[in-house]
């Protein structure tokens, strides 16, 4: 085994092997790339605990905390405010129309350059959440986090799925949802710590998103595009460099064989979403989608999101439901570290029932 990489064989259909290693290359490649979950991560965890601090109400949502102090005794509708859902929800709804927009970059201009338009998203709305002076700048900035979350889901978990070797896709595949669980945790623990900083330690919170976001952007610079993107886009020559960079060895002409061949499949489909609906696809969509309709439906990131307020209203003090919420964060990253491990001895039918 040659220096700088695990070895392992894969079969291809043609008889011929493929040494795939886990170079330098890729690993440096998939943790830089796996880091914009941490800031999908992080938004998702410090939206709760940051609506929870009373300066923070102050600022933006002094209605919510009169309401609270004027009804003591009772937790029911505490957070009742229109404003207050949409600081929360706005992320959401800008992640989902954008996602439409990236879907055409990721084709058209490449995993990578989709990655750097999510980073310059993440960063304007970080500068604009952590300066906000008023509910308007606070919205325009969840709106322009919300276009990176986009963005990036797009192209991270496409961009970590081609670049990492057949026989350790699931593990570094999974690097992207590590991410966002350690992203949840570091806000959670963040949140923590600012909470008893008055009158700007939300402020901080929001502020310090701008951490993950620099590694993030300045990763997507100096990282290679995949070799199906290129191959995609007609570089077949520069795909076949980069293949051969990325899986340290001379011998890739079955993989790069079987890129361009699936490339070429796909620009012979005319309308790839109208084919999803044939019949010989119905078994596989409907899955596909009801696992995500079913994950939602557990109420999982809810509790993520909101953790600090559900915990709240459910009668915690402030500091018992964010040290609760580090907690629940902990043993989300736990988790997934545990899933990291098996992935690719277990397989994913057995996760998901285990899950």
């Amino acid at each position: 085994m040659p220096a700088g990489g695990f070895s392992a064989s894969s079969a291809r259909p043609s008889g011929m092997e493929v040494e795939a290693k886990i170079t330098p290359m890729v690993v440096t490649s998939c943790v830089t790339a796996a880091t914009g979950g941490l800031m999908f991560g992080y938004d998702i965890g410090v939206s709760g605990g940051v609506t929870s601090m009373e300066d923070f109400q102050r600022e933006f949502f002094p209605t919510v905390l009169r309401k609270s102090r004027k009804n003591k005794g009772s937790n029911y509708c505490r957070y009742d405010s229109q404003g207050l859902q949409l600081f929360t929800s706005s992320l959401y709804l800008a992640g989902l129309v954008s996602t439409f927009f990236a879907s055409y970059t990721t084709r058209r201009l490449g995993r990578r350059a989709t990655m750097r338009i999510a980073g310059a998203f993440f960063i304007v709305g970080v500068i604009f959440n952590g300066a906000a002076r008023d509910l308007g700048m606070l919205i325009v900035g969840r709106i322009l986090l919300g276009c990176g979350v986009g963005f990036a889901n797009q192209a991270i978990p496409l961009f970590l799925s081609e670049i990492a070797p057949t026989t350790n896709r699931g593990g570094l595949n999974s690097l992207f949802q590590l991410n966002i669980t350690v992203g949840i945790l570091f806000a959670n623990l963040v949140n923590y710590g600012t909470n008893r900083i008055h009158p700007w330690g939300w402020r901080l919170s929001l502020s310090l998103a701008g951490f993950p976001v620099v590694l993030f952007t300045l990763g997507a610079f100096f990282m290679v595009d995949t070799p199906n993107s290129l191959i995609e886009r007609g570089r077949q020559e520069e795909g076949k460099v980069v293949l051969k960079k990325i899986r340290g060895t001379e011998n890739v002409e079955p993989e790069f064989n079987e890129i361009v061949e699936a490339s070429r499949i796909a620009h012979d489909i005319k309308n790839p979403f109208r084919s999803l609906l044939q019949r010989r696809n119905r078994p596989l969509l409907m899955i596909t989608i009801l696992l995500q309709m079913f994950q939602q439906l557990t109420g999982i990131n809810a509790i993520m999101f909101y953790a600090p307020v559900l915990l709240t209203t459910l009668g915690f003090k402030t500091e018992a439901s964010f040290y609760s919420a580090v907690i629940t964060g902990a043993v989300n990253v736990l988790s997934t570290f545990v899933s990291m491990y098996v992935v690719d001895r277990v397989g994913r039918r057995m996760l998901l029932l285990d899950a």
